[in-house]
């Protein structure tokens, strides 16, 4: 009987640390989601300023169809943005990190091969922005200083890494919506926008018609708002001048 009590006590300790595990696995998943949040280092989503300015960017890529589209739409109306590229498709085209250079726009790091970066090796980290970072400058980048992490995961290791490569950590505060039509889609990304914001568009693949055909709407709307489309990079020199902080902002 007293085997019996001691086997049933230790079942219920493991079913409790069980359930623990569960919960913490759960909660760091959720941190490693969270926009404007990390556990470690600088996390940058928006920059507080008074001034009538965001940014917008793009992630992934670089692909012939995404570029094309973006540069035609930042070019017809005054517009600079900045394009967060995936390491393993700018050596296959360097040639479009030329024209998005030589348009006048930001070039940033999004990692080699967009895997998800939450508890991988100091080692992995290195490799995913430090050969990124090589084949931007090969392919005629000014040294990039902003890193996105794909899917917007991260946790400890990932940030230690990118601020002992010198990067800073760029997410968002405004995020395209899951919608198929390009006017409700611009709509809500105009809607949300503030002085400061930091916008994401995915314009690269062939599954993002939506956001291609809505890019001029956006950039027109956000204009009609009074806004200036700049690069992240100017946006965070334009908040340091204003002597206000470019650092996260809880939504």
């Amino acid at each position: 009987m007293v085997s019996a009590t001691w086997r049933e006590r230790r079942l219920r300790w493991i079913a409790v640390a069980l359930i623990l595990i569960l919960a913490l696995g759960a909660g760091l998943w959720a941190v490693s989601r969270a926009r404007c949040f990390a556990l470690v280092g600088e996390m940058i989503c928006r920059v507080e300023t008074d001034k009538q300015m965001v940014a917008l960017t793009f992630d992934d890529g670089p692909t012939d169809q995404g570029v094309e589209i973006a540069l035609a739409a930042l070019r017809a109306r005054g517009a600079r943005a900045t394009f967060f590229l995936i390491g393993r498709e700018v050596g296959e085209r360097p040639h479009l990190v030329r024209r998005i250079v030589a348009e006048g726009h930001e070039v940033a790091n999004h990692s080699l091969d967009h895997k998800v970066m939450v508890g991988r090796s100091a080692g992995f980290y290195d490799r995913e922005i430090g050969e990124t970072h090589r084949r931007l400058i090969a392919a005629g980048a000014p040294p990039p200083t902003l890193f996105r992490p794909p899917y917007g995961k991260k946790l400890w290791g990932l940030p230690a890494a990118a601020r002992r490569h010198g990067y800073k950590m760029v997410m968002i505060d405004v995020e395209e919506p899951l919608v198929d039509d390009p006017r409700a889609y611009a709509g809500r990304m105009v809607g949300e926008a503030k002085p400061g914001s930091i916008l994401l568009m995915h314009l690269m693949y062939r599954s993002n018609r939506t956001a291609r055909e809505a890019l001029p709407l956006v950039i027109e709307g956000l204009q009609a708002r009074g806004f200036r489309i700049v690069p992240v990079g100017e946006l965070l020199a334009v908040g340091r001048r204003d002597g206000l902080p470019a650092a996260p902002v809880q939504r």
